[in-house]
């Protein structure tokens, strides 16, 4: 492909990812359903600040950007695991498929499981004795295509569910990202459209009620079953742009910078940035800021609750076949507390 073609395509996808952001850029803060895929995922991004939409040699780059990892030039496989906030499990599974230099696909499932709880009446406060449960999950299949040695796009399909005891929702979203590495010391320029898709609704059988329509007459129907209607609520649209690079490249060392922007159709717009120092490509030392700049604030993160956070990683060979690699992240997450994420990942 020319260079004037792939300019032209590069700007016209850019395009095609800011429409949906203009079309939403009204709403309100809070307003949107699944907020869980919103959750950064992956120890490594975490530790870098959630700065990693330029990313191309991570499975993790599924969910941060399904046009990025087709360049890993490699298959993987990974799960991650959180201790979320107020007790809950957040847990992340993500395999990626590189079948040539030019195709790969991938496979995610996501999971926010908020445990269970006593089923509690008006007219029994200590428990009927049942449980009820909640939990969010996420599925989607990914496609990666490389066009040029230095351009690769991609998408997801999501199908995304929220439970909670008997109600529930579900609805199809997806993604859309790309990737380009410059000639600048490969500099790599990544953006990515999150969750675009349409509402959700809760539904389930405890929406439906017998309800006394004239409970002054004395002659009515007081069998009657109605049905009690819940709000639409949009899904979490996210579009992320950002900019990686490796400032030091050598066999002993190597020292990669990252810095993303974000702009939610739920939330103030941010700025994340990240660092990863590795020596001999098997030990990793990882810090970063989330949210180190808000377009509401201006120059701090004072009313955010997540920042500064950090991490690492050690990676080991087996017999030139394959690489395990165990990542840890640590993120301060204000009034919550701390957040401590684990991941193991195989390489081949």
């Amino acid at each position: 492909m020319k260079p004037q073609r792939l300019q032209l395509l590069f700007i016209i996808l850019l395009i095609v990812l800011l429409i949906p952001v203009a079309v939403f850029a009204q709403s309100k803060v809070g307003t949107t359903a699944a907020q869980f895929l919103g959750n950064s995922v992956g120890p490594r991004a975490m530790a870098m600040g959630s700065a990693f939409v330029a990313s191309n040699d991570d499975v993790t780059s599924l969910y941060w950007n399904p046009g990025a990892f087709v360049q890993a030039n490699k298959s993987e496989f990974a799960f991650s695991n959180s201790e979320w906030l107020a007790g809950t499990k957040f847990r992340w599974f993500g395999l990626m498929l590189n079948f040539d230099s030019e195709n790969a696909i991938g496979i995610t499932i996501t999971q926010l499981n908020y445990g269970e709880d006593d089923v509690t009446t008006v007219s029994m406060p200590d428990g009927t004795g049942e449980k009820w449960t909640a939990y969010d999950f996420a599925a989607g299949l990914s496609y990666s295509r490389r066009l040029t040695d230095k351009f690769s796009l991609g998408g997801t399909v999501k199908y995304v569910s929220q439970r909670i005891w008997n109600e529930s929702a579900s609805n199809v979203t997806f993604d859309l990202g790309l990737l380009f590495v410059t000639d600048f010391n490969g500099m790599r320029l990544g953006m990515s459209m999150s969750n675009f898709g349409g509402d959700l609704t809760l539904d389930g059988k405890d929406l439906f009620n017998r309800i006394d329509i004239d409970p002054t007459n004395a002659g009515s129907n007081k069998t009657l079953v109605g049905k009690l209607k819940t709000d639409t609520w949009p899904m979490p649209l996210l579009f992320r742009v950002g900019v990686a690079m490796d400032i030091v490249k050598n066999d002993m060392m190597r020292a990669t910078l990252a810095i993303d922007a974000l702009r939610p159709n739920d939330n103030s717009e941010s700025v994340n940035v990240g660092a990863e120092l590795g020596w001999m490509d098997l030990v990793f030392v990882r810090g970063g800021y989330k949210s180190l700049v808000t377009q509401s604030e201006g120059v701090s993160n004072d009313g955010q609750q997540e920042g500064l956070s950090l991490g690492g990683g050690v990676k080991y060979g087996l017999q030139g076949l394959m690489s395990v690699e165990v990542n840890y992240a640590y993120t301060k997450f204000g009034l919550f507390g701390n957040l401590n994420t684990m991941a193991v990942s195989i390489s081949f």
